[in-house]
């Protein structure tokens, strides 16, 4: 099962304003927290107990907490790799590792008596995992996730992403990686110009970084890295479909009743004799073959224009498409609607005879 979850920083608020958070974020759904345990200077009892404190409300509300481990935390709190028990105390279902050992260490870390998961920095292409899985490690108790990266232009490109996402996928390890808010103000340290894993994301509507993401069918967890998200943010996260790709659309002025429909009610896939210049969903034009499709709105097309086929055009007149390009229109085909701008480029992500919804804007 796909996952959405937020980030929450500690060091930088207190556990009353992150509990809040959580409890918001829990009312949308969401089942992860990821936090940093970046530094415990000077009131060490302190910060622990903060720790402790937030980190069991999440769990209270059945959400899963992993925590970043500094390699500095590591050597203040004198935790060796071999004795995790400091982080089962806490109450955390993991921890992540943003620097790794030999391979030999993580290895043995994920047969720690606690259960407690580890997670690997995704965000490399080297041969990092490989030589983690040649120490034979348990398996399922083993994640991925990507850094985020809060320095304007210095997010992951994307082919190099999908280059380090697939490494993981191939293996069978379940992987997360971030989007950004707008609304948020802080992350883990001073710079913040956003806190996506994607610097393709850094100014995209947040709903639209997470459907891409799953889109890619490399990700399975998808967190906000900046806190606090808005609650309308929040709430578009919740409302996405992360199984199926789930276009939004504005209709136009005089689409019927019958195309809204058929946009929105039915059930579509991309017919596998595949075109380049359109994605046909053809069973609209069986189930309301009779029906009155009368020309109605007919511009040329535009790549991201949701069509639907009128009388004009015999046998195919109620069958839906999403037009790949720019394209003539004879005046046999209506233009309903409009892919959000922002969206258009997911439909590169359609296969043949992968399934696609609609969502109204």
């Amino acid at each position: 099962m796909k996952r959405l979850g937020i980030s929450i920083y500690p060091n930088h608020s207190t556990p009353e304003r992150d509990m809040e958070y959580i409890s918001l974020a829990n009312q949308y759904g969401f089942k992860r927290v990821f936090t940093c345990l970046l530094s415990v200077d000077g009131e060490k009892e302190k910060v622990i107990s903060n720790f402790k404190k937030t980190i069991a409300h999440a769990n209270e509300l059945g959400m899963e907490v992993i925590a970043d481990i500094s390699p500095r935390v590591f050597k203040e709190l004198e935790i060796s790799y071999d004795d995790l028990s400091f982080f089962a105390d806490l109450g955390a279902a993991g921890i992540r590792l943003d620097l790794g050992f030999t391979g030999s260490e993580e290895s043995i870390m994920t047969y720690n008596p606690h259960q407690l998961k580890i997670e690997l920095n995704m965000s490399n292409a080297t041969k990092y995992i490989d030589n983690i899985m040649a120490f034979q490690p348990n398996k399922s108790m083993l994640l991925g996730c990507h850094n985020f990266y809060p320095h304007r232009y210095a997010g992951l490109s994307y082919p190099f992403f999908i280059q380090c996402s697939q490494k993981f996928k191939d293996l069978g390890i379940r992987t997360a990686a971030f989007v950004s808010s707008h609304d948020a103000s802080f992350g883990p340290w001073p710079v913040v110009e956003g806190l996506p894993t994607l610097e393709m994301h850094r100014e995209l509507p947040i709903d639209v970084q997470a459907k891409h993401l799953f889109a890619t069918g490399l990700v399975d967890d998808v967190l906000i890295g900046n806190a606090y998200a808005s609650e309308r943010e929040l709430a578009a996260l919740s409302s996405i479909n992360k199984d199926k790709i789930t276009l939004s659309v504005e209709l136009y002025e005089n689409t019927t009743k019958l195309e809204e429909t058929i946009i929105f009610e039915e059930f579509h896939f991309y017919r596998g004799d595949v075109s380049d210049y359109m994605i046909r969903s053809t069973q609209s034009r069986v189930k309301y073959r009779g029906s009155e499709f009368k020309p109605s709105h007919t511009p040329d097309i535009r790549r991201g224009d949701i069509l639907i086929e009128n009388d004009l055009y015999g046998q195919y007149a109620g069958e839906l498409q999403i037009a790949l390009k720019d394209m003539k229109n004879s005046g046999k085909t209506n233009v309903v609607g409009r892919i959000r701008e922002e969206e258009i480029f997911l439909i590169d992500y359609l296969e043949p005879w992968g399934k696609f919804a609609f969502q109204k804007v």
